[in-house]
């Protein structure tokens, strides 16, 4: 993380391009599933390739996904919107302009995870293309696509709360349904715009960093301008910090010049003629819209927290894996003493049914593991009956091959000895097999007495409650 040597003033805003998740493309009815296709250039058509006379209609599921995120981070719908037309000259963009938005966004304003947002839009993407030795090769699949790009207040003045923000838009995406926003698949893209100024006052020139691929690149890439433009201005060379375009390199952990930035008015933006105008607040029932979004992400969380208790590492695993979550919920609504138990069954959902899932699948793991036997085996637990090694060896059974969790417990003998006279007999012969330790511990160092505890244990082959033993083994020591 960059870390000033003197004291500098970063300011970085975030342009984020997500691909929206619709069954057709912006403008035509050609599938939405570039990844999907059976061959490059295969969902096409004469709108999307812009062929003479072929014009674009409207995707109004893609407008209502945007209104949704507006809706969602607190932003206004406006009334009234327009798309454009973005012009400039480039392989992947089949009619030499692309339809934008530029004076009227659908939203603007708003916030997530405490950064303040300018604007919301929507777009079309651009094709793909692959570069060879000796030529570039471009395939329409991806043209066309809702894209949706949504800018940040220049605010952010970390790369570590860039990276939070990135997930968390991530995770607010995914909550609505309108994206996958998978970074590796480029369903996401993020662009860094960034300034260092040594007056808190005034912004630094910007330098803006393009497709930026995960978030792990995004904190690294902000972190090297900011340290490349410091040493400029520490050795009297601010004047080469131009604004301009640059892009990573991963294999050197760099960030290269692309190009001098171009200004907005060299794209000639103006209404595209094909397209209706869009009055929105009659499109749409906005307050319906609102009442219909599902649980976000910040709702969950507080719900969570003042539902259950549990811990906040916990939280934000449910969070991010829906499929957890609601196997955890559906769980406690089952469960006898949902207060004592909630973080004992958070526990063992976190650790060790994710490890199966890591291990075997999670379709494998959940056709086995039913909530009714998962809050059995927490209660018995919970009721001292099971040891923690036996209630894993347990839970592994289910797992793969299925069952009751007391059946299992009951014919493989994991059920805690409870039993205070069948305890004594081990009781008895850990005290006589280890007199050097019980002299420690009747000579005041009490520690030791875990020692007994494990020499009990494994006497009874971990069947000993270890509660129940280490009260016997005080009892018996203090006669």
């Amino acid at each position: 993380m960059y870390m000033s040597s003197r004291t500098y003033y970063p300011t970085i805003g975030l342009e984020v391009h997500c691909e929206l998740k619709t069954s057709s493309k912006m403008f035509c009815s050609c599938p939405n599933d570039p990844f999907h296709a059976p061959a490059a250039n295969s969902y096409i058509c004469p709108v999307c390739m812009a062929h003479p006379g072929a014009l674009p209609t409207l995707n109004h599921t893609a407008i209502q996904s945007v209104v949704m995120a507006g809706l969602a981070i607190g932003g206004t719908i406006a009334d009234y919107s327009e798309f454009d037309r973005k012009n400039y000259f480039y392989p992947d963009i089949p009619k030499g302009y692309q339809i934008s938005q530029y004076k009227y966004p659908i939203v603007t304003g708003g916030s997530v995870a405490g950064v303040a947002i300018t604007r919301i839009h929507l777009e079309e993407d651009t094709a793909t293309s692959e570069h060879m030795s000796d030529r570039t090769l471009i395939d329409f699949n991806r043209a066309g696509v809702p894209l949706m790009e949504l800018v940040t207040e220049p605010v952010i003045h970390s790369s570590m709360d860039a990276m939070q923000f990135g997930r968390e838009l991530q995770l607010l995406f995914r909550y609505l349904d309108i994206s996958d926003a998978n970074m590796e698949m480029g369903q996401m893209r993020v662009e860094a715009n960034i300034s260092l100024s040594p007056d808190p006052n005034t912004f630094g020139t910007k330098v803006e960093v393009k497709n930026l691929n995960s978030f792990s690149v995004v904190g690294k890439a902000i972190d090297y301008e900011l340290k490349r433009m410091e040493e400029l201005y520490e050795s009297g060379r601010e004047s080469e910090i131009i604004q301009e375009t640059r892009g990573w390199d991963d294999a050197k952990g760099a960030t290269k010049s692309l190009r001098v930035k171009e200004n907005s008015a060299e794209y000639r933006y103006f209404p595209d003629p094909d397209l209706p105008k869009l009055f929105l607040h009659t499109m749409f029932d906005l307050e319906t819209l609102k009442s219909e979004l599902p649980e976000l992400p910040t709702e969950k969380r507080i719900r969570y927290e003042s539902s259950y208790g549990i811990k906040s590492d916990d939280i934000e695993l449910y969070m991010y894996n829906p499929r957890f979550a609601t196997f955890y919920e559906n769980c406690m609504i089952m469960i006898r003493d949902p207060k004592q138990n909630a973080q004992l069954l958070s526990n063992y959902i976190c650790s060790d049914v994710i490890g199966l899932c890591a291990e075997f699948g999670e379709d494998a793991v959940f056709a086995h593991i039913e909530c009714s036997d998962m809050v059995e085996l927490i209660e018995m637990i919970s009721a001292g009956e099971l040891g923690s090694r036996g209630a894993k060896d347990i839970l592994r059974i289910i797992a793969t091959e299925s069952g009751s969790p007391r059946g299992i417990a009951e014919s493989r003998s994991l059920l805690q000895k409870n039993d205070t006279e069948a305890l004594s007999v081990f009781i008895q012969t850990a005290i006589r097999d280890n007199p050097e330790i019980v002299a420690e511990y009747k000579g005041g160092k009490t520690a030791v007495l875990m020692f007994l505890v494990g020499q009990v244990m494994k006497l009874s082959k971990g069947s000993a409650n270890p509660g129940v033993v280490t009260e016997l083994l005080q009892k018996t020591l203090a006669e």
